[in-house]
C-alpha cells in the first residue's frame, strides 16, 4: 500500500511517498523532497505549481491513500490563509485522484513516531530516520515531517 502524504504549506511543501505491504517490518520511502517556490511569485502561481507538482508525483508513483497535516494555529494570519488555500488546493489535488484522504493532527503525527504526543521535532527527526531509510541529502523540517506524516498514515492503515 502507498500513501502520498504532505506537510502543507505554500513556500514549502513537504511531499512524500511510502510504501508499507503486509508482512514488511517497516516503511519504504519510495520519494521525498521539500518542494519550494519561488517568493517573487504570486500566491497563485505559487499554488498552482505546487498542484502541477502533486500531479507528477501521483501520476509516477500511484499512491492508494493520501495523508496531510491538519493546519495549526498560528498567530500570523495572512500567513495561515494563505497555507489554508495552498492545503485546499492540495485536497483537491487528492480527491481528483481518487485517494483516500487522511488528516493527522501534530500531537497523532508525533505519537505514532515517537509513541509521545508532545516530543520535539528533534525526537520526531531521529526516530523517523530510525523508521524509515532516509537519504543524506535531507535538510528541510518540511520533508521530514511529511515522511512522519506518511508513518502516521500507513499505522493507521489496514494492509492486507
Amino acid at each position: 500500500m502507498k500513501t502520498l502524504s504532505i506537510d502543507p504549506g505554500y513556500d514549502r511543501v513537504g511531499i512524500a511517498v511510502l510504501e508499507k505491504n503486509k508482512g514488511d517490518k517497516k516503511e519504504t520511502r519510495l520519494f521525498s523532497e521539500c518542494f519550494t517556490t519561488d517568493k517573487a511569485l504570486s500566491l497563485y502561481d505559487r499554488i498552482f505549481l505546487i498542484a502541477q507538482e502533486l500531479e507528477a508525483v501521483i501520476k509516477q508513483y500511484k499512491p492508494q491513500r493520501f495523508a496531510i497535516e491538519n493546519l495549526f494555529h498560528t498567530k500570523n494570519t495572512k500567513t495561515v490563509m494563505a497555507v489554508a488555500e495552498a492545503r485546499g488546493v492540495i485536497i483537491f489535488i487528492a480527491r481528483k485522484h481518487n485517494l483516500e484522504i487522511n488528516e493527522y493532527t501534530p500531537p497523532q503525527i508525533k505519537n505514532a513516531t515517537t509513541g509521545y504526543g508532545k516530543a520535539t521535532k528533534q525526537q520526531v527527526y531521529s526516530m523517523v530516520s530510525r523508521l524509515v531509510d532516509l537519504p543524506p541529502h535531507i535538510k528541510q523540517d518540511d520533508e521530514i515531517d511529511a515522511i512522519a506524516v506518511g508513518i502516521t498514515d500507513l499505522a493507521h492503515a489496514q494492509i492486507k
